[in-house]
């Protein structure tokens, strides 16, 4: 057993935070600008492209975000394509996030009356500038909020991703345990961590709801 002092531990599982810190960034980033494309097949006039969208949607929701990990990091290679364990859970992280902010965004847009679209058009708008200038600025204000409790997902979505070797703060703390045997110390930091992350984007989450319901 190797001997840790608890600031050890703490240090090193603060420096392992930062990856995931990082990671949910990115995704969350990357998974915004997917999303968005996403969003604009999901609501356009042709049917083939809302199908396809809603194709998309359908398989990333409703497969297990732990497969599409395997599928990337192990299954790449299978093609020829070598991928390093940041680049295999940024990018699956970042396809999950797409297609969950494309529901929460299209749900903003099917909330809007009608009448929204009607008077872009009728001030000669045409179908972008009617979502640039009209559409899309109401529905981000109406999902606010669950865009950032999605982001408290993601956070915690990370731990996945130690499972295909990222050396995240799960990863780290398994390392540390399997040295000290200190789980209870090692584990219960861990959750602290991931608590002062997430707590205050929970609340900040909820404070959006409480004003979107007073408006």
């Amino acid at each position: 057993m190797i001997e840790f002092t608890f600031w050890d531990i703490v240090r090193n599982l603060l420096l392992a935070a930062r990856w995931t810190v990082l990671l949910s960034l990115a995704a969350f980033v990357g998974g915004g600008v997917v999303g968005m494309v996403v969003l604009f097949f999901r609501i356009a006039k042709n049917k083939w492209s809302r199908r396809m969208a809603s194709g998309y949607i359908a398989l990333f929701q409703g497969t297990p975000l732990l497969m599409q990990l395997f599928l990337m990091f192990f299954g790449l290679p299978m093609l020829g394509l070598r991928i390093e364990p940041w680049t295999a859970a940024a990018f699956g992280l970042t396809f999950f996030a797409s297609a969950y902010l494309a529901e929460i965004w299209r749900g903003g847009v099917d909330a809007l009356p009608r009448g929204q679209w009607d008077a872009g058009a009728s001030l000669g708008l045409h179908y972008l500038q009617e979502l640039r200038l009209i559409i899309l600025p109401q529905a981000f204000s109406i999902t606010r909020a669950p865009t950032v409790g999605f982001l408290v997902q993601l956070i915690k979505s990370t731990a996945l991703t130690s499972i295909i070797g990222f050396e995240e703060l799960v990863r780290t703390s398994n390392a540390i345990n399997n040295a000290t045997f200190e789980p209870f110390t090692v584990y219960g930091l861990v959750a602290l961590i991931f608590f002062i992350m997430c707590f205050p984007l929970t609340q900040y989450a909820r404070s959006l709801e409480r004003r979107a319901t007073k408006n």
